[in-house]
């Protein structure tokens, strides 16, 4: 099946929809879609049902028991007895297990949302090279036109007398190149629609919208970085297991306390005929309490520290990726500025390659002379449209990346 990327101009009242809104509806399309975010969801929903695991009492023992030889009491014979046992833990420790365990599965919400914002950063990774993809064909096609129509020109005047045969030569060899390389451009759409379709879970030949022209706008400077390590989900996450793990202390502690038992003992008592009493086969209900006494301290120790090494290793990541934050930043933030310098500097360069291709091809009309010329300076032309369609795409993937270091919302 021949794949197809399908560019249009979405018009709507006369205005035409920016690529944002087109690429917003594939952000909604990846969310819904992909399979890893789906995993990433499925975790925190698990880690929501440890919460009632750890916040519920142990379950109560119950214990049956019978006298294969009834033992005789004051009372009579005892024939079983049954024991119903119910332990307690030290006061606090179940709601600090709940604490832990929320926090925890609130660290596992963050850890989503990253991911989330990770996936719009890929997805928009994968759409823009779609664009420079087309853009690259589209001049391509371009370039043949016009190759082909040197062609013809060259081979008009050399019929005449007025050129030579080594002018319709090089644009036979020149056509020829632009021909491949058009031929190794289509080749090259398969991989790049797979790549994004996969990203939303899409069959790969699944058509793609691409837009024919994006606008590099002009950013503030230290544009979003007020945001940058006050709503990242990846520090928010640090900061909650932290928290979890300070609650996990408080859990490791209090489990070293004693422990407490209430229960009952119920014997059934047979009667003893050869005498008479007043409690004569009566059944024994006798109450219970129990203390578990945590002799071994070792376990609790160690837990405890545990929990004080997972703060420090949070806090420690926690930092480490503040500073690769910043640092990725500024390497986003320079990417941009370096791409819009390079827009501007290839429009410059397109418009007066322009103007000399035009003064060169005029006297080449005129004189018959100095075509090598003519056709330096249209690949120039070339070069500079397929490097500005190029500078416009990393562009927007260098933004991309800035809107998800600094955590935008779509």
């Amino acid at each position: 099946m021949k794949i197809i990327v399908n560019i249009v101009i979405l018009v709507f009242l006369g205005t035409s929809v920016s690529q944002a809104q087109v690429l917003d509806d594939y952000f909604k399309i990846a969310a819904e879609s992909n399979p890893g975010l789906q995993a990433k969801y499925r975790e925190f929903e698990a880690a929501i049902q440890k919460v009632e695991q750890v916040n519920t009492l142990p379950d109560p023992n119950f214990s049956f028991g019978y006298f294969i030889s009834p033992v005789e009491t004051r009372v009579g014979p005892q024939k079983a007895r049954f024991s119903l046992t119910q332990m307690f833990p030290w006061f606090g420790t179940l709601r600090a297990q709940g604490n832990a365990a929320a926090l925890m599965a609130e660290a596992k919400y963050q850890a989503f949302l990253d991911a989330r914002n990770r996936l719009y950063y890929q997805v928009a990774a994968a759409y823009y090279p779609l664009y420079e993809l087309n853009q690259w064909k589209e001049i391509e096609r371009e370039n043949i036109e016009i190759l082909e129509s040197y062609k013809t020109i060259t081979n008009k005047k050399f019929e005449n007398g007025v050129g030579t045969m080594v002018d319709f030569l090089r644009v036979d060899i020149m056509l020829k190149d632009a021909t491949t390389n058009l031929s190794i451009l289509n080749d090259k759409e398969a991989p790049l629609l797979t790549r994004f379709n996969k990203l939303l879970n899409r069959e790969e030949d699944a058509l793609v919208t691409v837009e024919d022209s994006l606008v590099a706008q002009a950013l503030p400077d230290n544009f979003r970085k007020d945001s940058l390590l006050t709503n990242n989900p990846v520090l928010e996450e640090l900061d909650l297991k932290i928290a979890s793990s300070e609650a996990s202390e408080e859990v490791a502690y209090k489990q070293g306390l004693p422990k407490f038992g209430v229960g009952l003992d119920y014997a059934i008592v047979g009667n003893r005929p050869e005498v008479e009493l007043p409690d004569n086969g009566q059944d024994i209900l006798m109450p219970m309490v129990s203390v578990s006494i945590p002799i071994f301290r070792s376990k609790y120790k160690a837990a405890v520290k545990e929990a004080q090494l997972m703060q420090e290793s949070y806090s420690l990541q926690k930092k480490d990726f503040a500073n690769t934050l910043t640092s990725n930043y500024e390497m986003a933030w320079f990417e941009i500025q370096q791409q819009q310098e390079l827009i501007e500097l290839y429009d410059q360069q397109i418009q007066e390659s322009n103007q000399a291709l035009n003064l060169l091809f005029t006297a080449y009309s005129n004189s018959g002379n100095e075509f090598e010329e003519v056709l330096r300076m249209q690949q120039q032309l070339l070069k500079y449209e397929k490097m500005k369609a190029t500078a416009a795409t990393q562009y927007q993937i260098a933004l991309a990346k800035l809107n998800y270091l600094t955590a935008k919302t779509y």
